[in-house]
C-alpha cells in the first residue's frame, strides 16, 4: 500500500496510527501541504478532492478520506479491532470519533485558518484566538462525553480505537497552538494512555521522514 500523506495533517496521523496499530507495512509519500504540492496537477490526477490521505492499494484502488480509510482497513485487517463489535459500542466510538473528525477539526485545518490570515487578513493572534477557542470548547464536549461513559484506559475500553486515532493528533495540534489542556482528565488520561504506545510513536510527526521541525 502507499500512503500519501503530509506529517502535519491531523487526519494522515490517524491513518498511520490505524496502520501501525495494525502493523501493516506501507510506502510513504510525502504531500506537502505548506507549499500547496496538494494543489499541483500531479497529485490531483490522483485525488480528486486535493486532500490527504489518500491510501493507494496494491491493486490501484485510491481511497480518501481518513474515517473511511480506517474503516476499510479495519474491516479488511479486522484485528486489533479499532470499532467494537456490538452495535452500541461502534455507535459510541464512532461518535467520540466523529466529535474530533467532524466538529473540531473542520473549522481548524490548515485552509480555514489560511484563509482567516490571507484572504480576511486577520492578524496571527486573533486566528490564533480562533483556533484555540473552537478546539478548546471541541475537547471541553469531548471531555462530557467520555465522563458519561464506563471508566476506561482509552477513549473507549481497554484497548485503542477508532476514536484514539482521532483524539491524539487533535492534541497534537492543540499543543502547537498553546490550546489549554487543563481540566480534561479523562481526555488527556487516554492521550497519554496512547502514547505509551509503540504504535503512536511510531505515527507521529517528528518521527515522519518529511518532519521538518
Amino acid at each position: 500500500m502507499k500512503l500519501y500523506n503530509y506529517f502535519r495533517s491531523s487526519a494522515s496521523f490517524r491513518v498511520r496510527i490505524a496502520l501501525a496499530l495494525k502493523g501493516l507495512p506501507y510506502e510513504y509519500a510525502a504531500v506537502h501541504l505548506a507549499k500547496g504540492e496538494h494543489r499541483q496537477t500531479a497529485y490531483a490526477d490522483i485525488a480528486a478532492d486535493g486532500l490527504v490521505p489518500l491510501l493507494e492499494l496494491d491493486d490501484g484502488t485510491r481511497l480518501s478520506q481518513s474515517m473511511a480509510i480506517i474503516e476499510y482497513l479495519d474491516e479488511v485487517h479486522p484485528e486489533p479491532a479499532l470499532v467494537p463489535r456490538d452495535v452500541v459500542g461502534r455507535a459510541r466510538v464512532r461518535a467520540l470519533a466523529q466529535s474530533i473528525a467532524c466538529e473540531i477539526h473542520p473549522i481548524n485545518n490548515l485552509r480555514v485558518l489560511k484563509y482567516l490570515s490571507s484572504t480576511l487578513k486577520v492578524d496571527e493572534e486573533a486566528k490564533n484566538t480562533w483556533y484555540r477557542h473552537w478546539v478548546r470548547t471541541g475537547l471541553e464536549s469531548f471531555e462530557r462525553q467520555l465522563s458519561q461513559l464506563p471508566s476506561s484506559r482509552y477513549c473507549f475500553g481497554d484497548t485503542p480505537t477508532l476514536a484514539d486515532c482521532c483524539l491524539v493528533p487533535q492534541i497534537f495540534n492543540g499543543k502547537r497552538f498553546n490550546t489549554p489542556l487543563d481540566g480534561l482528565p479523562r481526555t488527556m488520561a487516554a492521550f497519554d494512555a496512547c502514547m505509551a504506545l509503540p504504535a503512536f510513536q511510531q505515527a507521529q510527526p517528528s518521527a515522519c521522514p518529511d518532519n521538518e521541525a
